[in-house]
């Protein structure tokens, strides 16, 4: 008689929900699946902070330190960040709340924390992409030259990212699709405004330095430039700042959040 081709209990049921590694694994890779299959907004990820790149460096728009680069460029990977993981994912989870996708995945039971983290996690990959592509552009065509740790740059840009992703998913699971497409964006352009991301805030008078410096926007391009064009830490203020936004962001999508 030959031997069993498989071992015994092979193919013994086992019920009940994976571990939660598996989830986050599997929930972040369709996850990024759908991002990368949303090509407008993932152009406009990757186009809109590059041309600025450019625009500023090279274009004397208004007055900055020499090489004109080295104080463009933190600004720019925190615009990156704005971009992919706030508007991006705030209009998506919008329409996906509009066209019952969201709907159908609680149903599943899917969780809500589940969500953020594969948001997060698909998001992060898309970042990682603009970094790739913008320090690139940066140090081989206009002659950046970074300085600091490159892991505060790591730590900010993960706690920026979470930061704007329970916000956009706040935003996204609580208001109408086409009121989000228009909120998201105004809010964009206002952190870009008084955050400082394309210009420094060191000669703005000294309350909207504050009032900007509090936005997550405003304390991550303000540690970003700390570490890659002052060569230090990125300050305890703008690490609390961030830490502050992401427990309110995700705190409020976990309670407030609306599937449908």
């Amino acid at each position: 008689m030959s031997a069993a081709r498989f071992e015994p209990g092979t193919f013994t049921r086992r019920p009940g929900r994976a571990s939660a590694g598996a989830m986050v694994r599997a929930a972040t890779a369709q996850e990024l699946r759908i991002v990368l299959r949303n090509g407008e907004q993932l152009l406009l990820a990757f186009v809109i902070p590059l041309a600025a790149l450019l625009a500023m460096s090279t274009m004397h728009i208004t007055e900055l330190p020499e090489p004109r680069v080295d104080t463009v460029t933190p600004g720019i990977l925190a615009l990156a960040i704005m971009s992919a993981s706030f508007t991006s994912q705030a209009i998506l989870t919008g329409f996906d709340r509009r066209y019952g996708v969201l709907k159908r995945l609680a149903a599943t039971g899917f969780p809500r924390w589940l969500l953020l983290a594969a948001k997060f996690g698909a998001t992060a990959v898309v970042i990682a992409g603009q970094f790739v592509v913008l320090c690139l552009t940066a140090w081989l065509a206009l002659g950046w030259k970074p300085h600091g740790n490159p892991l505060w740059v790591v730590v900010l840009s993960l706690l920026g990212l979470g930061a704007f992703i329970g916000l956009a998913l706040l935003l996204g699971g609580t208001m109408r699709a086409e009121a989000v497409l228009g909120v998201a964006n105004l809010v964009w352009l206002i952190l870009v405004g008084i955050g400082g991301v394309l210009i420094p805030l060191s000669k703005a008078p000294g309350w909207l330095q504050t009032m900007g410096g509090l936005t997550p926007a405003g304390a991550l391009s303000n540690g970003l430039r700390d570490v890659l064009t002052s060569g230090q830490g990125p300050g305890a203020a703008n690490i609390v700042i961030l830490v502050a936004w992401l427990v309110l962001g995700w705190t409020a999508t976990v309670r407030w959040f609306r599937w449908q």
